[in-house]
């Protein structure tokens, strides 16, 4: 008999049936076969005063990757003969990549909301005609109620990020940054899906994958050094990644695949949210601020940072920039063969023309 386990997202069968928890990179990879025809790449963008490259998820249908694992875990099922009405419990992005996915894919779908969700949020998954029911004041309080909901009326439940199709297609991502060659990425954890998919998809080609986190919001970091106790989320700005309990399935991935998880203060991650709007004029919501904020700790030649989403209430954002005054970005050093280069043939500032050399963005990203 199928039960549902308290950190896990989805029913799981009696312990001789556990190879259905596995995913693996053939997953990726025939998640990328299904949903290339629906989701064309995102684009790849060089933050230059942070020296990172960004992986703009906030330009993805519905405005995040979690698009990505609902599309495919609903064509994989499809595939499977099961036409279920599908029911999740989401903060937001994953309701509306569930009421995406179900509009294209002509199912029903119900989504279970906290209450204090984002009304961007809850806007976007009633434009896609699925259901919203608001209950608790938590994800996880959602989460409870979904599955009660999915037990009475033998709908099937679709975890935010513990199920084996949903990793599968959170991995498409890495799939994506593979011929760009970064040498680390660093992605947001709230439950652990689109860490443990990236790091599936690039682990194998030497990529070092680091998550980030938000101080007081780190139950990943805690359950991978053994602390799986529930204690309870502080307030953030990164609502996104709020989950009292990470996934059973992404517990283990991220335990033997990441290479690290940094915690973030939250002052750093308004900090970084307002940089990107003002300096990248990137708009993106607390969590896809967050792998950039963590990525100002992490050493690396090719960096990438995942931007997951930009789904911000439009008020908070005014918020912020009324509010937050980021400090001056340090000046850029110069190579020590361009500071010789410059002595013995730049002319004096005053005498810059319009013919001075130009950089090529093509030959940045062929450098990548």
């Amino acid at each position: 008999m199928a039960t549902y386990m308290p950190d896990r997202g989805r029913p799981v069968a009696a312990a001789g049936h556990a190879d259905e928890l596995n995913v693996s990179v053939a997953d990726v990879l025939a998640a990328q076969a299904r949903l290339r025809r629906f989701l064309p790449p995102t684009p790849l963008h060089y933050a230059e005063r942070f020296g990172t490259w960004l992986k703009l998820e906030n330009l993805q249908r519905t405005g995040s990757y979690k698009v990505r694992g609902a599309l495919n875990a609903m064509l994989a099922a499809l595939e499977r003969g099961d036409e279920r009405t599908v029911i999740c419990a989401s903060a937001g992005n994953h309701a509306q990549g569930v009421a995406w996915a179900s509009h294209r894919l002509g199912l029903q779908a119900i989504t279970v909301m906290p209450h204090g969700a984002p009304a961007t949020k809850i806007a976007g998954v009633q434009h896609w005609g699925a259901t919203v029911r608001q209950h608790g004041n938590s994800y996880d309080e959602a989460y409870a109620f979904a599955v009660e909901l999915a037990e009475q009326n033998g709908y099937r439940f679709l975890s935010a990020f513990d199920d084996p199709d949903v990793i599968a297609g959170q991995g498409t991502l890495g799939i994506e940054l593979a011929p760009h060659a970064p040498d680390v990425v660093i992605v947001p954890i709230g439950g652990g899906g689109l860490a443990s998919g990236v790091a599936l998809a690039l682990k194998s080609q030497g990529v070092r994958i680091i998550g980030a986190q938000v101080e007081g919001v780190d139950s990943m970091a805690r359950a991978v050094h053994g602390d799986v106790r529930e204690i309870e989320p502080v307030s953030t700005l990164a609502d996104g990644v709020k989950v009292k309990i990470p996934g059973f399935i992404t517990r283990r991935l991220c335990s033997n695949l990441l290479d690290d998880i940094v915690i973030v203060r939250e002052a750093e991650l308004r900090e970084t949210l307002v940089r990107l709007a003002l300096e990248e004029h990137v708009i993106a919501e607390g969590a896809g601020a967050l792998a950039l904020a963590a990525g100002r700790r992490v050493a690396g030649k090719r960096k990438c940072a995942v931007v997951s989403g930009g789904n911000i209430d439009a008020t908070v954002l005014a918020t912020l920039l009324s509010e937050v005054r980021p400090r001056p970005p340090r000046k850029p050093r110069r190579r020590n063969g361009e500071r010789l280069r410059s002595r013995a043939t730049s002319p004096p500032p005053r005498t810059l023309t319009s013919e001075s050399p130009k950089i090529s963005v093509t030959a940045v990203e062929e450098a990548l």
